[in-house]
């Protein structure tokens, strides 16, 4: 005996909701049943409707993927879905971030399943990975490269030399980057990214606004001189680590060791690492964003659900504060503003700027919050 044909509502067909569309419609094991648009959408094969209430009230919709990005509508159009009983997955890192506690909880509460897996890592099967791995040992430590539009800005200001505006516009032209690309470049999307990851590989709840961000928005030419004239490659790095009693979150730019697989990531690429109790650091690359990529993984949370899987990645929820004060290294940084602390940190100066004695990821971005600069962690 078949299962069931798995019917699914699909809020917004854009970019990756064009991408699910087309997925979807070459498959036999599901069926686009309405597509939710402000205007009409002759081309497709479904039904189109503009009130979400006609989404929920029919009783045979078994998932409603959200695919309208943003807050509003989405939140409430989400909630109310999962009040309904029906099965949620989602792209959009905004909600699942900002209401990372209710949705988690409304799905546990009526028994149904809700995904997120394209909210971080774009194509890369991150999320999945990490609740696989929770099934079998703690997870320590997650970092890596979450956000494309930094890395390919980066990336090319190291093999190209070119300026950093000239970087920016080449990823606006490329649709790396949106017109205002100011969550990709004072690190927002990373963030909320990083809030996501944490939650589920340490069973906690972060609030977003704890987590220490600095950017890249006031990078040069010159500092990117500085980092090769110390033989090292300039990547955007997220890092948490599962500590006792609290986490510790960050997000900054860091002078990565060459040799190290970070270094080497391309483009608009992404590479996100965790570190198991027993299995050390495995490392996960691929298309961290695009129609295709984040479409095929809102597809595999479909089959998921298809398959009968419930719930969330995890169902721990546990409050931890964010405490960066234990993580120590040394920093680049260039200012115009030397003050009694950083003098007496100084152990190189370099053409445009210096490195710093190891201080604690506290200590920096505290001092950053007050002084215009840019500046990098050493990582080997």
């Amino acid at each position: 005996m078949g299962r069931k044909l798995l019917r699914i509502a699909l809020l917004g067909c854009g970019t990756v909701g064009g991408g699910v569309y087309e997925f979807v419609r070459d498959r036999q094991d599901m069926v686009i049943s309405y597509v939710l648009s402000r205007r009409p959408r002759p081309e497709l094969s479904c039904k189109v409707v503009s009130d979400f209430s006609v989404i929920l009230s029919d009783p045979e919709v078994d998932v409603v993927v959200e695919a309208i990005g943003g807050m509003d509508p989405a939140y409430e159009y989400v909630r109310s879905a999962l009040e309904a009983g029906k099965h949620v997955i989602t792209a959009n890192k905004l909600l699942i971030a900002a209401h990372y506690r209710e949705l988690v909880e409304l799905a546990d509460k009526h028994h149904v399943t809700l995904r997120c897996s394209a909210a971080v890592g774009g194509g890369i099967p991150w999320l999945a990975n990490l609740e696989r791995t929770l099934e079998q040992e703690p997870i320590t430590r997650i970092s890596g490269i979450m956000n494309g539009t930094t890395n390919y800005i980066l990336d090319r200001m190291h093999c190209s030399d070119a300026a950093f505006e000239e970087a920016l516009l080449e990823a606006q032209h490329l649709g790396y980057a949106e017109a205002d690309p100011s969550s990709d470049l004072n690190g927002g999307d990373i963030r909320r990214k990083l809030v996501i990851s944490a939650n589920i590989a340490f069973g906690c709840v972060l609030r977003e606004e704890d987590i220490a961000v600095f950017g890249i928005e006031s990078l040069r030419a010159e500092d990117i001189q500085a980092c090769k004239k110390l033989g090292r490659v300039c990547k955007m790095i997220a890092s948490a680590r599962n500590l006792d009693g609290c986490v510790a979150a960050y997000i900054e730019p860091a002078f990565m060791n060459s040799q190290l697989h970070e270094a080497a990531v391309p483009l608009n690429f992404n590479l996100i690492s965790l570190t198991g109790e027993h299995i050390g650091k495995q490392s996960f690359y691929g298309q961290g964003a695009g129609r295709y990529p984040t479409a095929y993984n809102v597809l595999q949370d479909c089959v998921d659900v298809r398959n009968g899987l419930q719930g969330f990645y995890t169902n721990k929820l546990e409050d931890r504060p964010v405490d960066n004060s234990s993580v120590v290294r040394p920093y680049y940084v260039r200012t115009e503003r030397v003050d009694e602390w950083l003098q007496k940190r100084v152990v190189k100066i370099l053409d445009c700027g210096v490195i710093l004695k190891p201080v604690s990821v506290t200590e920096m971005h505290a001092w950053a919050k007050e002084h215009p600069c840019f500046f990098a962690s050493l990582r080997d």
